[in-house]
């Protein structure tokens, strides 16, 4: 019996390329799962009530920084608040802690507090999530409201690429607030460092 090896490397190539084909239909609804549940989220963090200050008062945080940032629980899960980058009409909840099963829901606080000034967001790079961080300019509004309703206001001042494997300068700096998200491949996160 006669082998042909264009046959054999014909079904392999097509074996792949049905591979290909399945991986990326699981990621296109992966990503759609993602961005109604975050939808989803925000709207209910929009509804949260907010207790408004008497003339004079400050809010809480302000008196005490170091506190833990409140959270609201939704569909069992905990958010700290939302961030909105509104040039790029992004409005997405924040959960309490990074985590990959997190992190396909919505973007997590990796490390840090608004209170603190040093809050460190991580988001997928979902186009529904931060995948639109590499159209956000420097001089750029960034918002972020807390499950009370204090909203931070921040300006980005940078955007640097950064090895995937570069906690300790992901966590450098004096930044008020940094939002960051892997590129495609994996190998580096684009990150906006923002300041108040």
């Amino acid at each position: 019996m006669k082998h042909n090896p264009g046959k054999r490397l014909m079904t392999i190539g097509l074996l792949l390329l049905a591979a290909a084909l399945a991986l990326t239909a699981y990621n296109v609804w992966d990503e759609s799962r993602a961005e109604r549940s975050a939808l989803a989220a925000a709207e209910q963090l929009q509804q949260e009530p907010v207790v408004p200050l008497e003339e004079g008062e400050q809010p809480f945080y302000q008196l005490h920084p170091e506190m833990e940032m409140p959270t609201v629980e939704i569909d069992g899960r905990r958010y700290i608040g939302r961030v909105t980058i509104p040039v790029i009409g992004l409005d997405l909840p924040v959960l309490t802690e990074w985590s990959s099963a997190n992190g396909k829901i919505a973007p997590c606080r990796y490390k840090g507090s608004a209170y603190t000034g040093d809050l460190i967001i991580a988001g997928h790079n979902y186009r529904s999530h931060f995948g639109s961080l590499k159209n956000v300019a420097v001089g750029e509004e960034v918002l972020f409201t807390d499950v009370d309703g204090n909203v931070f206001s921040y300006r980005v001042a940078a955007m640097e690429i950064l090895d995937g494997a570069a906690v300790e300068e992901m966590e450098a700096g004096e930044w008020d607030l940094s939002l960051f998200t892997c590129t495609y491949g994996g190998q580096t996160r684009l990150t906006l460092r923002c300041t108040s």
